[in-house]
């Protein structure tokens, strides 16, 4: 196995188990390491600390563990039985109302570059490092072993998130089955998942726990899903008892599975109408009928070099929204952003709130869900963040 030096003082992070190790920190390898590589990590005083997957870029090392342990079918076993355990203590796993979790959530599992979302019989596997990739097919048999009967497919969907300069040539597939039974159940709503063509697994599990918040304040009211995606929060709404649900995204593709979605649960119900449109364009022609709108966007900003025109994008966003709900509406804005902090969002929007005049209370502060956990060490792991507002 490669070995990599670090340069003097830069194990210190490492000492506080932060799993991750920059390109610059590194003094010099034993060795030539290939990309996706397990390599053992030395401080500069040739003392052993962590070992982890090699990448070529700024996060040089994804660390696997602190310990010198062989990284084999035993180690994925192991890492995966502590995922799911969790999982089942929360009660999201093994519950027949709820078949729909994230089972792995990269750091916050302590095996970062991996992401494993389960719908129903099909667990949906990503990989955000080279590592993780190489090593797809001992962790999937690892997979097949811990879930025990759970899961009957696996489908592999990486092309899209490894680093384009490492020649990987992903292919999307089944690693394990192939059923294209793709309905699940969350909360007890149906739901169809594109993990073929969708975005990121198929479905945006995170949000699960703020759908059903968004239920309990949904009765009698007329409520907008903008950037609806696959309409999750438009189908917890009309279970909540609201009077019109109007879901609104600029993918045509997407408003034709919130359709589908809704028809699953609640079918020929006049009380919902999808609209493929811009956003912006949609809020700036919309009266004021809306009395609790959701804002869920994509990620306005990927990396830090994008932060001023994401802060600006969710300025003006949140803006239109204060302005057009109604006196005593109920507001849901989010941000997926991870280098958008909690302060940031925060501004961005207290900012939007003073430049609409309006009289603006938080009712709740909200986060990713417990299926997608924060490894203590490693803060960046949370990236959702979201407000519920009242507007007189």
């Amino acid at each position: 196995m490669v070995k990599l030096y670090l340069k003097s003082g830069k194990e210190e992070s490492l000492k506080r188990f932060h799993p991750w190790i920059f390109s610059g920190a590194i003094a010099h390898f034993d060795g030539e390491p290939e990309e996706g590589e397990v390599v053992e990590v030395y401080t500069s005083k040739k003392e052993f600390i962590a070992e982890g997957h090699f990448q070529i870029g700024s996060i040089a090392v994804r660390v696997l563990s602190f310990k010198q342990v062989p990284i084999n079918l035993d180690f994925w076993k192991k890492r995966l039985a502590v995922a799911l355990d969790l999982r089942r203590s929360i009660g999201v796993a093994d519950n027949p109302e709820n078949d729909t979790y994230r089972l792995v959530h990269g750091e916050g599992d302590s095996l970062p570059g991996l992401i494993i979302d389960v719908y129903a019989h099909t667990a949906v596997m990503q990989a955000h490092s080279a590592g993780m990739h190489v090593d797809r097919m001992e962790i999937a048999k690892a997979l097949e072993e811990v879930m025990d009967g759970r899961i009957q497919n696996i489908y592999y969907k990486s092309e899209t998130t490894l680093p384009f300069k490492a020649d990987l040539a992903p292919e999307n597939g089944f690693l394990l089955g192939g059923s294209t039974d793709n309905i699940a159940c969350e909360n007890g709503l149906k739901f169809h998942v594109d993990w073929l063509k969708g975005q990121k697994t198929g479905f945006f599990v995170d949000q699960r726990e703020n759908r059903a918040l968004l239920e309990r304040y949904s009765k009698n009211r007329n409520v907008l899903n903008m950037f609806c995606y696959t309409g999750g929060f438009s189908f917890y709404a009309m279970r909540g008892g609201a009077n019109l649900v109007h879901s609104v995204d600029s993918s045509a593709k997407a408003i034709d599975l919130t359709n589908k979605n809704v028809e699953l649960n609640f079918p020929g119900d006049p009380r919902h109408e999808a609209f493929a449109e811009d956003a912006f364009k949609y809020l700036d022609r919309m009266g004021d009928q809306y009395d609790l709108i959701i804002l869920d966007p994509p990620a306005f900003a990927k990396h830090k070099d994008a932060l001023r025109n994401a802060l600006m994008g969710y300025r003006k966003l949140n803006a239109k929204a204060f302005e057009k709900i109604k006196p005593g509406g109920i507001l849901f804005t989010f941000s997926c952003s991870q280098v958008v902090t909690k302060d940031n969002f925060r501004t961005a929007v207290f900012t939007a709130a003073a430049l609409s005049g309006r009289n603006v209370r938080i009712l709740h502060q909200l986060t990713q869900p417990a299926d997608h956990p924060v490894n203590i060490y490693h803060p960046e792991g949370e990236y959702l963040k979201g407000l519920v507002l009242y507007v007189e």
